[in-house]
């Protein structure tokens, strides 16, 4: 039963995880441990897989500490590396120590080759190659993009779905064939969550746990839907236009206040109404490409995952697009949604297990690697 351990710091979330592959028949439990956005979990064990999905896991650890900046900034990459190497070590240890294995358990070491911000994701590797020099344990470089996917399909037990990844840095609608994970649409500039955080900072909005759920909280309360470029094209979407003028009309409400009030219902206008009407624009472009996607390819299951596939307004919205073709919706929470370090281990065991390896004069780090250059030959 082959263990992995697996570590994932492409942007501000650092991740450490330690699975294991077990064999078809071996029971677990019905659902999987909380790990919460801490670096003292006490989760010890795993959850399910579906039958059509092999092989079995069994999440041992799955850790993860953020770096949170101060509210209507961002995260810069050199402050964000240097908090991955004062944390690294730590959660390594702390992961060992939960999943009860000792050096000798572990297979290989699986770390993100990206893509992703450059300083963080170079800290990740460096830690990566020592601990495999160290521990004398092959390395294994893993896609970042790949990692969601095969955790959330591990997960959730989707067996062949269209795939929306939606996060700070990406936002493709993707579909597996011949063994990549084809590419049917994406962003034309910047992604989905990196629209949302840095309309986070407009508002000021705290990051902390994160500014994209910050704007879920805030939208809740929203009522009134204002006027949004809609900027679909193709199979792809534009977010930069959207921002500049949601950005105007944050702008607006500081110097109007309350004076300012819809039109059509006399109600005062609020960041809580900035914040709906950006998201009700978004995920209605999201949803709206996955669905032709979905008709292109004949599916009928939806698996969303990234950061913002925690959005339940976002899950809510594909639900009913997705009941309408009598389809089903697939997602994880938080605890899988967000960049995590056992989607890393997870991804880069099933490579070791078809013999990839990753030599240490290859063990670099890219900002720029797509999801379909990568070879699936783990799946039929």
């Amino acid at each position: 039963m082959p263990i992995a351990i697996g570590l994932e710091g492409s942007a501000n979330k650092l991740g450490v995880g330690v699975i294991l592959h077990a064999p078809p028949s071996t029971s677990s439990p019905a659902s999987p441990p909380s790990p919460h956005d801490s670096a003292h979990s006490d989760d010890e064990s795993a959850f399910r897989q579906s039958k059509s999905n092999p092989p079995p896991v069994q999440i041992l650890a799955n850790l993860r500490h953020t770096f949170v900046s101060p509210p209507g900034t961002g995260f810069l990459p050199k402050d964000t590396a240097a908090h991955h190497r004062r944390w690294v070590v730590r959660l390594v240890k702390q992961a060992m120590k939960q999943a009860r294995v000792q050096v000798e358990d572990i297979d290989c070491v699986c770390y993100t080759k990206g893509p992703g911000m450059g300083a963080p994701l170079g800290s990740v590797a460096i830690a990566a190659r020592m601990l495999s020099q160290l521990w004398d344990k092959p390395l294994i470089g893993v896609n970042h993009c790949v990692g969601h996917i095969e955790m959330g399909r591990t997960i959730t037990g989707a067996e062949n779905p269209v795939v929306l990844y939606v996060s700070g840095g990406n936002t493709q609608v993707i579909a597996y064939s011949a063994r990549r994970y084809r590419i049917f649409g994406e962003a034309l500039d910047i992604a989905v969550g990196n629209c949302l955080d840095r309309f986070a900072r407009v508002l000021n909005i705290s990051n902390d746990p994160a500014p994209g759920y910050n704007i879920e909280q805030l939208a809740k309360n929203g009522k009134v839907l204002l006027e949004l470029p809609y900027a679909v094209k193709g199979m792809d979407v534009s977010f930069s236009g959207i921002l500049a003028r949601v950005e105007e009309l944050a702008h607006r409400l500081e110097k109007e206040g309350s004076s300012w009030t819809d039109s059509a219902s006399g109600a005062p206008i609020s960041k809580e109404h900035l914040c709906f009407t950006l998201q009700e624009t978004v995920f209605a472009m999201l949803v709206e490409i996955t669905e032709r996607a979905m008709a292109h390819v004949g599916a009928n299951q939806v698996l969303i995952v990234g950061g913002v596939g925690c959005n339940e307004r976002l899950q809510q919205m594909m639900g009913m697009m997705a009941s309408e073709r009598n389809g089903s919706v697939y997602a994880t929470d938080e605890r899988f949604c967000i960049d995590n370090g056992i989607m890393i281990a997870h991804a880069g065991l099933l490579a070791w297990e078809m013999g990839f390896r990753t030599k240490l004069e290859d063990s670099t780090f890219t900002q720029r690697s797509r999801t379909d250059e990568v070879l699936i030959n783990w799946r039929d």
